[in-house]
């Protein structure tokens, strides 16, 4: 699933080639697509018809494009979702699922493509006062590491509330956004943490030292536009990332890890999988 880096490369995309452009048309070609619009697929190519796109936002996996009267239009790109910009005669993807026209002469139109359909995009209502119009449906979803308003001490705070451990914490879009399974991995191996180290037990400096390699790897992922293991992933021309050639510890089973030699160890973890080295990231101790 795309993690943060995969979702801000898309979102400058939209930036740079869809903002400020007016919907002449809208089409949904699978109503999966807008399934989480409530008023259904007429409603929703209505509603677009006429609309012009302001500048996108994102907030951990999540994109919103703001439009006129306090709406925004929702992205999750799920499993395989992919916002291609497309010559307006270029033959249908096989998986095409939305198409929207614009009313200039650039010659391109959007195409929002998913081959598995976990994705899928929906209007909604923002948050009132809002200077980024956060549609009312991601309120709840916590800021991500790379957002300049991300409140460092207020992490640490609530990692020492939770009684859970160092990754199930980052997954928790409610304490922190954006990092998923790969990232998490990354940071934990950079740290030298232990995915089961509880949360409880970190002081504020290693608390800094995690956020300052999640933000690292974070980078280091956007400078190569990403990781992509298969076709799934690709920015809005159709590219690859390939951030995954660089990775240290996600994916590398029984591969000698890159600080010590010894070979990385997969375990199977909430329906996933943990990847990290167990002589660096030794496992912490039973309590008594």
């Amino acid at each position: 699933m795309p993690e943060l880096p995969e979702v801000e490369v898309v979102r400058r995309g939209l930036a740079k080639w869809a903002a400020g452009r007016t919907v002449a048309r809208a089409t949904v070609l699978h109503p999966r697509a807008v399934r989480r619009h409530p008023a259904g697929p007429d409603d929703f190519t209505h509603r677009l018809t006429g609309a012009t796109l302001a500048a996108p936002h994102r907030r951990g996996k999540y994109l919103w494009i703001p439009l006129a009267q306090d709406t925004a239009m929702v992205a999750h790109l799920g499993m395989s979702g992919q916002f291609l910009i497309r010559p307006e005669g270029a033959p249908a993807e096989k998986h095409l699922r939305v198409r929207f026209v614009f009313d200039d002469t650039e010659g391109t139109d959007l195409r929002f493509v998913d081959q598995r359909t976990f994705g899928g995009l929906s209007l909604h209502e923002t948050v009132p006062g809002d200077p980024e119009q956060l549609p009312q449906p991601l309120a709840h979803i916590a800021r991500d590491p790379i957002d300049p308003a991300f409140d460092d001490d207020a992490f640490h705070a609530a990692l020492r509330r939770k009684k859970t451990t160092i990754k199930r914490a980052l997954l928790d879009q409610s304490l922190i956004s954006g990092v998923g399974n790969i990232y998490a991995d990354e940071a934990l191996w950079r740290t030298k943490l232990h995915y089961d180290r509880p949360t409880a037990s970190l002081t504020r400096p290693r608390t800094a030292e995690l956020l300052t390699h999640i933000r690292e790897v974070m980078g280091d992922a956007l400078a190569a536009g990403g990781t992509s293991f298969d076709s799934m992933y690709v920015n809005v021309n159709g590219e690859s990332g390939y951030f995954d050639r660089s990775l240290d510890a996600y994916g590398r089973e029984d591969e000698p890890c890159r600080r010590c030699g010894t070979p990385i160890r997969r375990r199977a973890w909430m329906n996933r999988s943990s990847y990290f080295c167990p002589r660096c990231q030794p496992a912490p101790r039973p309590s008594s």
